[in-house]
């Protein structure tokens, strides 16, 4: 595997599952693979269950590794083309990439989307720009559009806590004081739309996702009415994605907020967060400690997902 950016890259979910299940039971099994491999993981935004679970996955499959955040310890990067840099930026990040590759195997790249420019976002620039100019294999380790190993990860969570061959899956919108990326709910929703999942996406008008993104899953503007009958219930904020509303936040209305009241409608739905999560706001002190929360589970499985893509890409180095 010579990228991983989203699940097309992954290939077969199938065997990706049964892959993350067999290192599930013996993190180590694969210790020798990285020997002499070295692994860069480069931040522009900040981390926690990344940054942990990635290292840990490199280690698993003994690599050494590298951590780089941009802007705190490096010079502060210039990402555009044809600017007199005369502020406060002392490297082009055209310049940065090849060296930071001569440096190591395998990139690992996490930049946000700035909300800035919705084309400069969803074109990805920052993650392909390591692409075309590093020279090795880059994976994203959170990108402007899409967060593959979180998914991938909550892929393997809803594999191992099912208890119906096609259970229903709800993506729901929450509030949140600030906009936020929808890279999680894109990528969310471009995973379940990969299986037999029954996947529904539930949101106040104007939050709608990239179509895109959005596939087959059903739309449902009215959250209890999408509750009905869910097995699994995953909240996440982001901000919205239309026109001139791009990145704003259009409503903090609490009534989104997920509770006791909404998971009385489903079918003693599990619930889900990428984490990390305002209480209160996305879900209730209740629900998020009630014992059909697995978000900690989940993120645990943020290893998992990790270790498959890194043994994989470095299989690829010697193809």
């Amino acid at each position: 595997m010579k990228q991983f950016t989203c699940v097309q890259d992954l290939g077969d979910l199938r065997s990706a599952l049964a892959e993350a299940f067999e290192i599930k039971k013996d993190r180590f099994k694969y210790s020798e693979l990285g020997r002499n491999k070295t692994l860069m993981m480069i931040f522009f935004n900040s981390s926690l269950r990344t940054r942990l679970s990635t290292q840990k996955a490199a280690f698993n499959l003994g690599m050494n590794v590298m951590v780089l955040d941009i802007n705190q310890g490096a010079w502060k990067l210039e990402t555009e083309r044809g600017v007199i840099m005369a502020g406060d930026k002392q490297e082009h990040i055209l310049e940065a990439i090849p060296v930071m590759g001569s440096y190591c195997d395998i990139i690992g790249v996490r930049s946000f989307a700035r909300f800035e420019d919705r084309e400069f976002d969803y074109n990805e620039v920052i993650l392909n720009q390591f692409t075309k100019y590093s020279g090795r294999p880059v994976f994203s380790m959170e990108a402007a559009t899409r967060h593959p190993l979180q998914s991938f990860a909550d892929l393997i969570t809803i594999e191992e806590y099912k208890t119906k061959e096609r259970p229903k899956v709800v993506l729901t919108w929450a509030p949140h004081p600030r906009p936020l990326p929808q890279a999680v709910p894109n990528s969310f929703a471009e995973w379940m739309n990969t299986t037999d999942y029954d996947f529904v996406i539930t949101h106040p008008e104007g939050y709608e996702l990239d179509p895109k993104f959005v596939g087959r899953a059903k739309v449902e503007y009215d959250q209890r009415k999408a509750f009905e009958g869910a097995d699994f219930i995953y909240a996440k904020s982001w901000g919205a994605y239309t026109g001139e509303n791009y990145g704003r936040v259009l409503s903090t209305d609490r009534s989104w907020t997920v509770s006791s009241g909404q998971m009385a409608c489903t079918d003693n739905a599990f619930f889900m967060h990428c984490l990390p999560v305002r209480r209160n706001m996305i879900v209730s002190d209740e629900v998020i400690e009630c014992d059909r929360s697995i978000v900690i589970p989940e993120a645990a499985n943020r290893e998992i997902s990790a270790t498959v893509v890194l043994k994989r890409m470095i299989e690829g180095l010697e193809k």
